[in-house]
């Protein structure tokens, strides 16, 4: 970085800017050294100028320098925050896909839960009739639909281990089916119009 410096000479009781300095300076790089008159008396004459004042001021150069490297942090920043925003709107495009999922998953879920209740209340009904239907009046009903009658006395067959089989009880024959009151009743009234 490059700089420069400006002299600004301050006044003192209203003088003016000074001359700058004519007499060349040398340094130990360029000549020989300078033979000088030794200093018995002090020099009264040769400084009467008050001494500028020096500060720095950037120049030109220094504010394209400063600039240069702005700009190349701005460039060397550039990808990373690419890649930043490109992991915020990945992220933000994943957790918007997880929860659609999820939001179908729980439709789904909900339905399934309304037709397993829905099995379950039908399962209750038909277990209500099967207890309800093995009855003994229920039983004895569902027979005498079949045309079924009833044994007074029954008789069963005893199988023992050896497989020979023996008969406990007497076996009657059974009563004969009462006539159905609607098929007696049926020819009665086609005859009681006839015979008028």
């Amino acid at each position: 970085m490059t700089t420069r410096a400006t002299a600004r000479v301050s006044t003192r009781a209203g003088s003016s800017r000074t001359a700058p300095r004519t007499t060349p300076r040398t340094t130990s790089r360029t000549a020989a050294p300078l033979t000088a008159a030794p200093r018995s008396a002090p020099r009264t004459g040769a400084r009467t100028a008050p001494r500028p004042e020096l500060r720095l001021v950037p120049g030109v150069t220094a504010t394209r320098a400063r600039r240069r490297p702005s700009s190349l942090l701005r460039h060397r920043r550039a990808p990373f925050v690419l890649l930043v925003v490109a992991l915020l709107v990945g992220t933000t495009l994943g957790l918007l896909v997880l929860n659609t999922a999820i939001a179908v998953d729980s439709l789904k879920a909900t339905q399934l839960r309304t037709a397993n209740a829905d099995r379950a209340e039908e399962l209750q009904r038909l277990e209500q009739q099967v207890v309800s239907g093995s009855t003994p009046a229920e039983v004895a009903r569902a027979a005498a639909a079949a045309g079924m009658v009833p044994v007074d006395v029954p008789a069963h067959l005893v199988i023992a281990p050896d497989g020979s089989a023996v008969l406990r009880g007497t076996p009657e024959p059974a009563p004969a089916a009462p006539a159905a009151p609607a098929a007696a009743s049926a020819p009665a009234a086609s005859a009681a119009p006839g015979g008028n």
